[in-house]
């Protein structure tokens, strides 16, 4: 007997939408995400999972793979412990501390964020850290943007990673906050050179905050493979 070809439709469309190649969400891997996520019990695991399947969706369309993944969870406060930064090889915790956000971008929580220069605000989503460097605030590392949009002004912006004074956790009991920075993750001096050392050279940063635009137009998030390979190839 012969099936029709209206018959074997709604197969072919079963395996179309359910193909690995247009699932919509890069499968991240469970044994990672679970191991992860027991060594940094404090971060959401929806911010933990979102990082990795960001990063899951860069290398499978063609980035370089990273041994280290730094998350910056904005949508906890500045007095809380927000910065994490994952070794990717031995899937463990090097360091968990303090992260400023721009002045811009709120109080002790942050909620409003952007990709324009003079913002001073901080900005979301995927970056790759890049080149060390000696400059006004000492041993600092440039990152660069993936998503465009919404972080990758960030060079041009000069938003990098450097330490600063007013990360400072006796604020928090006189004014409710550490200092806020003109858009950079500044982090406290005694971990400066940690924090870079740690993520120079072509690591992942991942900076979370539920934000119903980034969410649904992040080419990573959603993972695009074409729109993710273009990227790559500018």
């Amino acid at each position: 007997m012969y099936l029709t070809f209206s018959r074997l439709l709604p197969a072919i469309l079963i395996l179309v939408l359910f193909s690995p190649a247009v699932l919509a969400e890069p499968a991240a891997s469970p044994a990672l995400l679970q191991k992860l996520s027991a060594q940094a019990p404090a971060l959401q695991k929806d911010a933990l999972r979102k990082a990795v399947a960001a990063m899951t969706c860069a290398v499978n369309s063609g980035m370089e793979a990273a041994d280290r993944l730094a998350v910056i969870d904005f949508s906890l406060p500045s007095s809380e412990p927000r910065l994490w930064i994952f070794d990717l090889r031995e899937q463990t915790l090097v360091l968990k501390d303090f992260v400023a956000h721009g002045q811009n971008s709120g109080d002790n929580y942050a909620s409003r964020f952007s990709n324009i220069l003079g913002s001073h605000q901080s900005s979301i989503g995927l970056f790759r850290t890049q080149e060390s460097y000696y400059g006004r605030h000492g041993y600092s590392l440039r990152m660069d943007g993936l998503e465009p949009g919404f972080n990758d002004r960030a060079r041009e912006r000069a938003i990098v990673i450097h330490s600063a004074d007013y990360v400072d956790p006796t604020w928090i009991e006189r004014q409710g906050r550490i200092g806020r920075s003109q858009g950079c993750p500044a982090v406290r001096p005694e971990i400066a050179q940690v924090v870079v050392d740690s993520l120079k050279g072509g690591q992942f940063m991942f900076k979370y905050y539920p934000d119903q635009d980034w969410l649904a137009s992040s080419p990573y998030l959603n993972c695009e493979p074409s729109q993710v390979a273009a990227l790559i190839a500018r």
